[in-house]
């Protein structure tokens, strides 16, 4: 008997190497913006249209990539009924709003569910950034889907993106999801612009403002991970209403108080790039 430790061989050992990835850009586009919130519900798809609206409204030419494929919202938000066209190599994105579009829901019904796997998932993925052809585009937003799973691991490891939104509600319960996404932007790298506190109160017909889902806690979770607090979007019925008739907010309403705050938002991002 000996009581030498058999050693690992060199292929043994590059196979538990950590693998190496490069963070390709988009083809076609100079930014790539991600909005993510890591909670399902709190309005990212909302904010993430209305954005991409008050970017074009500023005079960029802009791009959204719906990643979210068990939940695409893009189809319906931007009222789109149509199948992209492809030359066998590339998917030309629909153009709606002067807004180049691409979504899964864009390729099967919007009733039919997505019941894939996570290879799957990150082959879709990669065919939305890798094989669609966007064409001079300064910003690509991206909806990203709650979690920190598949998708959230394919972009932040294999895409470049150069900054991203982190969209919440204040009650707790959506913060402790917020703060694992934090978490794990920072863990690979990727750059958080800060964070948005949506539907941060309601107003009512007496003037007076109600915190109904807490107060202060995107705040405090910004400063908590040192971060910065972009600010707060309150509810009103009209977005929804705009979003489900197919028109977001900015661009049926440019003037809307909401539609504002977008654009205040659209012009921070744009004098920090362009």
């Amino acid at each position: 008997m000996t009581d030498k430790k058999p050693e690992l061989s060199d292929a043994m050992k590059k196979k538990l190497e950590p693998r190496k990835f490069t963070k390709n850009p988009i083809l076609g586009t100079k930014f790539t913006i991600a909005v993510s919130s890591a909670k399902g519900g709190v309005g990212k798809s909302t904010f993430a249209t209305n954005l991409a609206l008050a970017l074009k409204q500023i005079g960029c030419k802009v791009g959204l990539l719906d990643a979210d494929i068990y939940g695409p919202s893009i189809p319906k938000m931007f009222d789109i009924n149509e199948k992209p066209k492809s030359d066998g190599q590339t998917l030309t994105p629909i153009t709606k709003y002067d807004i180049q579009c691409m979504s899964i829901g864009f390729l099967a019904d919007q009733q039919t569910p997505m019941i894939w796997r996570g290879p799957m998932v990150t082959s879709a993925i990669k065919t939305f950034t890798q094989k669609v052809g966007w064409k001079d585009l300064d910003f690509i937003i991206v909806d990203m889907p709650p979690g920190t799973g598949d998708t959230q691991l394919t972009f932040s490891q294999e895409i470049k993106i150069d900054g991203a939104i982190i969209v919440s509600t204040p009650q707790e319960v959506a913060l402790l999801d917020v703060k694992r996404g934090i978490k794990m932007f920072d863990k690979l790298g990727v750059k958080i612009l800060g964070l948005v506190d949506n539907m941060s109160y309601f107003t009512g017909d007496d003037g007076k403002k109600y915190k109904i889902f807490g107060e202060g806690g995107v705040k405090r979770t910004a400063k908590e991970f040192e971060k910065e607090f972009l600010g707060e979007i309150p509810i009103n019925p009209e977005v929804g209403k705009c979003g489900d008739e197919g028109k977001p907010i900015v661009e049926a309403n440019p003037e809307h108080e909401i539609s504002k705050i977008y654009l205040d938002f659209a012009k921070k991002i744009k004098s920090t790039y362009l």
